[in-house]
C-alpha cells in the first residue's frame, strides 16, 4: 500500500523508533482524542503486539494489542492518518494484530461507537457481556460507549 507521496509505507514495531510527541499527534487528528507523549509511550510499552506504518517517513498508523500470551489479546488504540484513511491502513493493522494475536483463545477489540461493521469484517462480533469503568463515566455514556443496564445493585 501507498501514500499520497506514492511511497511503499514501512512498518515497525520497535519502540525506539517512535517520535512520541508525533504519535500523540497522530490520535488528536484520527481523531481517537488527546493521548499524551507519556501515557502512550507507557501502553504501548506494556503491549505484547504494535505496530506502526510510516509514509515518506512520516508516522500514520498505528495499533496495539495487550495481551498474555495464551487467553486473550485486546486490541486498541488504532489510528490512521487522514491523508491515509480510505486507502486500506486501517484494514492492514488489523489484521496484521490479529495475525500476530493468533493462538489466544480469544482476540477482544475496543471500537469507537459505530465502526463496529468494519470490525465485523474481520469477524469480531458484539460480546454481550462487556462492561467497563471509565474514569469519566459520564463522558464515555455521553460519546455512545457505555449503555445503562438498569438499577444498581
Amino acid at each position: 500500500m501507498s501514500g499520497p507521496g506514492s511511497s511503499p509505507l514501512a512498518w515497525r514495531d520497535d519502540l525506539s523508533a517512535i517520535d512520541w510527541d508525533e504519535l500523540s499527534a497522530l490520535y488528536r487528528v484520527a481523531p481517537l482524542g488527546d493521548k499524551s507523549a507519556a501515557d502512550l509511550k507507557l501502553v504501548f510499552g506494556n503491549s505484547m503486539f504494535r505496530v506502526f506504518a510510516f509514509g515518506d517517513g512520516r508516522l500514520v498508523g498505528a495499533g496495539r494489542a495487550l495481551a498474555d500470551g495464551r487467553d486473550c489479546a485486546y486490541l486498541c488504540d488504532i489510528a490512521v492518518h487522514p491523508t491515509h484513511q480510505g486507502r486500506g491502513l486501517g484494514k492492514e493493522i488489523v489484521q496484521r494484530l490479529v495475525r500476530l494475536s493468533a493462538g489466544h483463545r480469544k482476540i477482544i477489540l475496543y471500537s469507537v461507537p459505530d465502526r463496529e461493521p468494519f470490525y465485523a469484517s474481520f469477524g469480531f462480533r458484539r460480546m454481550t457481556t462487556a462492561m467497563a469503568i471509565f474514569a469519566d463515566q459520564a463522558k464515555a455514556f455521553a460519546a455512545g460507549y457505555l449503555a445503562d443496564i438498569g438499577p444498581k445493585s
